[in-house]
């Protein structure tokens, strides 16, 4: 037998197959499903999530805030204010009051049992500083109106002189808005018996839309509506429009919210607190 043509073909072995990654996949699957969701998040509160960006810029780039930046005042009104609680901090209202701030608002309490720990201070010394002053409560849903009532009339001196008491109603921590309008009225009730003048309701705008609106006509109306050149509520609605939550005001080392009055100042100085009429003699 002829010996074998060693030009034969050799067989080769075969090559491994290269192991299946299913990991890949599942980790695709996640990035795309983590970006559908950050888009969506994105759209629905797009608003909130610019401010902060926005503020954490002008804290980064400024090395801290130094209580000395500005916010230009909103054009076409005469009558600016502000309104603080604890979060602010230390406050120079002398500061404050130079640069064209005419009312302030100051939180007081919230729900049943807080006071806001710089009440006292603040309320003493914006006073002093000539800024004209009222006083508010973070009204909770979850709450009795009359214990909120309560717990105002026992912290805030209010005096002929100052704005009105406010009802801050913004916290949606309920299940049934009737009874909310029920226990906002009823504070709304007993404060204006308390203190002899009609409370001022503040509310965002879709809040105030979707579940105060057509029940508290008879109070006025301070609304917050951010990103938008002037309120979609008729000015006939509203006397104080909350403009911006992230403003600056030299005196304050952070941001504040920014309000302006409907009117001039001596239409907000109608709304103080009257002064109690004199004793007949007898």
């Amino acid at each position: 037998m002829p010996p074998l043509s060693s030009t034969a073909p050799v067989a080769r072995p075969a090559r491994p197959t290269a192991p299946r990654r299913p990991w890949r996949r599942g980790l695709l699957a996640a990035a795309l499903l983590a970006l559908l969701l950050g888009g969506t998040y994105y759209l629905r509160h797009q608003v909130q999530l610019n401010r902060y960006a926005r503020r954490a810029w002008a804290t980064f780039t400024k090395n801290g805030l130094t209580g000395r930046e500005k916010t230009p005042l909103l054009a076409g009104y005469s009558v600016h204010g502000i309104d603080v609680s604890s979060y602010q901090g230390h406050i120079d209202w002398p500061e404050v009051a130079r640069n064209r701030v005419r009312f302030a608002f100051i939180k007081a309490s919230e729900g049943a049992t807080l006071r806001d720990p710089r009440f006292a201070r603040n309320w003493r010394e914006a006073r002093k500083a000539g800024v004209l002053c009222g006083a508010y409560h973070y009204f909770q849903p979850n709450r009795d109106g009359k214990v909120q009532a309560d717990l105002f009339a026992q912290t805030v001196p209010l005096a002929p002189g100052d704005l009105p008491p406010v009802l801050d109603v913004e916290a949606a921590n309920f299940h049934d808005v009737a009874v909310l309008r029920r226990e906002v009225a009823r504070w709304l009730r007993l404060i204006e018996a308390h203190y002899g003048v009609r409370p001022i309701l503040y509310s965002n705008h879709s809040f105030y839309k979707r579940h105060l609106a057509g029940h508290f006509d008879n109070y006025p109306l301070w609304l917050a509506h951010y990103e938008v050149e002037r309120p979609t509520l008729p000015r006939s609605k509203w006397i104080i429009w909350q403009h911006s939550d992230e403003a600056y005001v030299p005196g304050i080392r952070g941001v504040v919210d920014f309000n302006v009055f409907q009117g001039n100042f001596e239409s907000l100085q109608a709304l103080r607190i009257p002064a109690a009429p004199p004793k007949p003699a007898r």
